[in-house]
Formats: structure tokens, C-alpha cells, sequence
């Protein structure tokens, strides 16, 4: 047996597989499902900042936000599970496992919300996982503004929690690599990892009744590229933990990241299409090439080929393809 143990967020996992935040963990039941399938940890549902802040308001009727559809969206969410229900969540999944439990609370401001983490605690999450979605679609604010929301939201969050935080983050960003560094550094906030990155609902047009829809919720192994990417740039400069997340299906997308720098990886939408087992397919061939490769731990090879210790890292820096010159492609 190979020794597949590594430490994300300060946390022991016994492998670097995370079931990522989706509806498969959103229940009891389905977390036990996950961790006998071989998870190394489990990050629960995301609980929304809207329903939070619903809650806080004691009644939906003196609700009021600026987004669109979010009455109508909170009122049949909170339906099915109200912020006490989660909080039980957390304490019923984190009693009936023997693996992290990470929480997560999808978030988009810094306000009264933010309290609420202290709550998420006390219930025994061993980490929280910070989804803050942000598209930069509003012409009248400009990158730094945008940028100034992360910081805002994670001091506020570090002042309330001594958990582990993770923080799963856009890639919009005109200056990714200096952001993230200045997170990692700032001594304001705790953040000990980032997720790398969040999966957003995509819009399609549907040209037959010209209505927008909705594309695929699921990803496929070409999503990997970006998270890739990134993760192979800044794990070898950043002194934080990174989790992959969206595109990887299989063994060799764990691999992959893992190779990059990656400390842990999350699998979603493979456990849709190919159910909890699919764990245990990702963890006998991450054994399998480890055996072939004559490796006997996770830390032997993870990020080997991160762009600080690669052999050729300027493919993690090239932007345009190069197919007349030189053979390169």
C-alpha cells in the first residue's frame, strides 16, 4: 500500500480526494456514503449568504436585495433547509465520520453574515470554505474595487473564526497572481488555502425559441486547463495550501494536479456521472501509477512540476499557440 496522506488547511487527510461542495453532500447520509467510498474529506453544501441574511431578518417579507430572482430563490431554498438545519448538518456529519468536514458559505458582501461563521464552529466544522462568486460585470467599478471585497470578507470572517479557511475564488482578475499573493500575505485575514476556482452557472442561447438558457452544469476533463494552470504558477511561490477544482474526473486529473502543487482535489461532477464509487477507481489508479513510477508517498512527487521546479515551465506561461515555428504547439 502506498502512503496517500497529505495535510490541506493543517488538516490530515488520508488521501487528497475531496468530495467538493454539491448536493451529494448535503445530507448525512450521503457524506457517510462518500467517506466509505474513500473520500479523504468532504467540503458540505454551500449555506448562501442570502439565506443567512434571510434569517437574520426573521421573516422574508422585510427582506430586500438587489439581485434578481433572489426573493423567489431564497423563499424555495430556505424551504428546504433553513441555517439551523445546516448547522445540524455540520454537527451530525462531523459526529458520524472520521474525515474533515469543511463548510461552505457561498457569500458575495462583507456584512452582518459574517458572524454566522462563529456559529459554523461551534457546530465542529474542521474548516470553512469561502465561495466568494464574483463576475465583474458592473462597467462602473474598477478591478481594484472588486478586489477589495476579498479582503473585506476574509478579515472580517479571520476575526470571528479559529478554524482553518479556504477560499475559493474567481479567476477573474486582471492581476491573479499579484491578488492572490497579497491575500496569502495580508495580516489581516487567516486564509490558510485557495480553491482554485469557483464553477459558475454559464448562460447559453437557445436559437430555436431565442431564449437564453443555461449550458451544462457539469464539467469535463478539458475544463482542467485553467485550474492547471494556475495551481502549476503559484504553489511554488505562495506558502498556502491549493485545492484543484472543476475538471477533474479520473486518476490522471489527480495526478495531474497533484504534480502541479496541488495539496488536495475536488471531484464533483464525476460522482454525478459515475457515482461514489468513482473515489475508489481515482484512488486504485493513483496507487497504480504510483507503483509504476516508484513512488511511495503523495509528498514524493507533489508539485514536481510546479513552475518553480519543472524542467520546461514556460508552457504554464504561454498564451498563444505556436504551431509554424520550432515544431512547438
Amino acid at each position: 500500500m502506498k502512503d496517500l496522506s497529505t495535510k490541506y488547511l493543517g488538516l490530515d487527510l488520508k488521501n487528497p480526494v475531496l468530495a467538493g461542495s454539491c448536493g451529494l453532500t448535503g445530507s448525512v447520509d450521503k457524506v457517510k456514503e462518500l467517506a466509505e467510498a474513500g473520500a479523504g474529506g468532504v467540503v458540505l453544501k454551500s449555506l448562501f449568504e442570502e439565506q443567512i441574511e434571510a434569517e437574520l431578518a426573521a421573516n422574508l417579507g422585510d427582506y430586500h436585495t438587489d439581485y434578481p430572482d433572489a426573493f423567489e430563490y431564497i423563499r424555495e431554498y430556505t424551504r428546504a433547509g433553513s441555517v439551523d438545519e445546516y448547522l445540524a448538518l455540520v454537527a451530525d456529519a462531523k459526529e458520524a465520520v472520521d474525515i474533515p468536514v469543511i463548510a461552505s458559505i457561498n457569500c458575495v458582501s462583507d456584512s452582518e453574515w459574517t458572524d454566522f461563521a462563529k456559529r459554523v464552529e461551534k457546530a465542529g466544522a474542521d474548516g470553512l470554505e469561502l465561495n466568494i462568486a464574483q463576475l465583474p460585470s458592473d462597467p462602473k467599478k474598477s478591478g481594484e474595487q472588486n478586489e477589495k471585497l476579498y479582503f473585506s470578507i476574509l478579515k472580517k470572517v479571520s476575526e470571528t473564526v479559529d478554524i482553518p479557511i479556504a477560499l475559493k475564488m474567481s479567476n477573474y482578475s486582471a492581476g491573479l497572481a499579484n491578488l492572490v499573493s497579497r491575500l496569502a500575505w495580508s495580516t489581516e485575514n487567516r486564509v490558510a488555502g485557495f480553491v482554485l476556482f469557483n464553477r459558475y452557472y454559464r448562460p447559453d442561447i437557445d436559437i430555436q425559441s431565442l431564449k437564453v438558457s443555461k449550458a451544462d452544469v457539469f464539467s469535463t476533463p478539458a475544463d482542467i486547463c485553467e485550474s492547471l494552470r494556475w495551481i502549476g504558477l503559484l504553489s511554488a511561490n505562495i506558502e498556502k495550501d491549493f485545492a484543484a477544482s472543476t475538471g477533474v474526473h479520473d486518476a490522471e486529473g489527480v495526478i495531474k494536479q497533484l504534480l502541479a502543487g496541488a495539496a488536495a482535489v475536488q471531484v464533483v461532477s464525476t460522482l454525478y456521472k459515475n457515482g461514489t464509487g468513482q473515489i475508489g477507481e481515482i484512488l486504485a489508479g493513483l496507487e497504480q501509477w504510483m507503483e509504476e513510477k516508484n513512488f511511495n508517498s503523495i509528498a514524493e512527487f507533489r508539485g514536481r512540476l510546479s513552475y518553480g521546479k519543472a524542467e520546461n515551465p514556460a508552457p504554464f506561461e504561454r498564451v498563444q499557440f505556436m504551431k509554424q515555428f520550432g515544431g512547438v504547439v
